[in-house]
């Protein structure tokens, strides 16, 4: 409470004597009050507030506001929440436990890291960039297993969740074309989604979304590689089979850019549910063949290692990436084309200069002989 002290008037001057004597003081502030976040109560803010916030919304938050920042650090139930409902692998004791090593044990708990790390897109981007150089070594040693977490959405709804583990030390894996099989060639299955006969192509483009992160538990690195939604839909002609295909656009060792492809080949069963044939991740180069596990792994290592953006317009860019590849790709093509077809020309023209001189020196030999004989 503020305190003021009054004085006696002096006494007033000729003309001023019906002034009142007690004139208030206007200029004193009044008292200070609480106001805005920090006046709402700690269970409000917990169970209120934050919950109802996505994660990019509640990172947002935290920047901005200190408040929010040390709220979360002591509530880490907040990212684990989003991240189970975001990718529900996520929710298994198994990945759990290895997402909560994430932690920095100063500002972020292993879950508001993993998230930070998997959310959104890697920042480099080889298709505006200029051709890298050799990259830096690496601060770690490339993983010995790659973990892969990875979640299906219709309309929102999850139909297919999976984990599955690769070892990356084998002969077989380091040689062999880097491929990650979730489904049995043999087998298929069966989602909850009825879809109607007479659905198309972009109404299956816009309503599936997938996730696709791989974790190396050992350096505490996760990215996502997909894009979230398909960059491209196909329908076999002949099977009436849909390829979905996403995925994202890396850097390369010696080329500017790869592709890691994530193809997803879905059909319909006789009761008319939606059954998913083939999910699979391959990297391949912009020559279109595959790349080995080895070369994979040192790519992927990177990746892991290179910053993120922050999430916003993910899927836009991610296509945007994907169409500027397409282009590069068709670039290069064209330009090996008119390679070919410059060499061979240079090819045509040498055969010809051969074949004129060949024909040149015989006929002079012909020539030469016949007036040899006539003297």
């Amino acid at each position: 409470m503020s305190h003021t002290t009054t004085h006696p008037p002096p006494s007033a001057p000729v003309g001023l004597s019906s002034i009142p004597a007690d004139i208030p003081d206007t200029h004193i502030p009044p008292p200070t009050t609480t106001s805005g976040l920090s006046s709402v109560p700690a269970d409000i803010l917990d169970t209120q507030i934050l919950t109802r916030l996505d994660g990019p919304s509640l990172a947002s938050a935290t920047c901005a506001s200190t408040l929010f920042s040390t709220t979360h650090h002591h509530h880490h139930h907040l990212w684990s929440t989003i991240c189970h409902s975001t990718w529900p692998s996520t929710a298994t004791d198994h990945i759990a436990d290895i997402i909560s090593t994430f932690s920095d044990n100063r500002t972020r708990t292993g879950y508001r890291s993993f998230f930070s790390q998997s959310f959104p897109l890697p920042t480099l981007d080889p298709t505006t960039l200029p051709p890298p150089s050799p990259p830096p070594p690496p601060s770690s040693s490339p993983a010995t297993e790659l973990i892969s977490t990875v979640d299906i959405h219709y309309r929102n709804i999850p139909i297919f969740t999976k984990t599955e583990t690769t070892t990356t030390t084998g002969d077989w894996f380091q040689f062999s074309p880097f491929r990650i099989d979730l489904i049995n060639p043999k087998n298929v299955f069966t989602t909850p989604v009825i879809l109607s006969g007479d659905a198309t192509c972009p109404e299956v483009m816009e309503n599936v979304t997938l996730s696709w992160i791989l974790i190396d538990r050992f350096n505490k690195r996760s990215v996502n590689l997909s894009s979230i939604k398909p960059v491209s839909v196909n329908r076999h002609w002949l099977s009436g089979e849909v390829q979905l295909r996403f995925g994202s656009i890396l850097a390369g060792d010696d080329v500017a850019a790869v592709e890691c492809r994530i193809a997803v080949v879905s059909g319909v069963s006789e009761h008319g549910n939606m059954q998913l044939r083939e999910v699979v991740m391959e990297i391949e180069g912009m020559d279109g063949k595959c790349l080995d596990g080895r070369g994979s792994l040192g790519i992927l290592h990177r990746v892991m290692e290179g910053k993120r953006g922050n999430g916003v317009n993910r899927v836009e860019e991610g296509r945007r990436r994907y169409r500027r590849y397409e282009e590069m790709k068709r670039e290069k093509r064209e330009s090996r084309e008119r390679k070919s077809r410059v060499e061979g020309t240079l090819d045509v023209l040498c055969l010809v200069f051969w074949l004129c001189v060949s024909i040149g020196l015989f006929f002079v030999l012909i020539v030469k002989k016949f007036i040899l004989k006539r003297d």
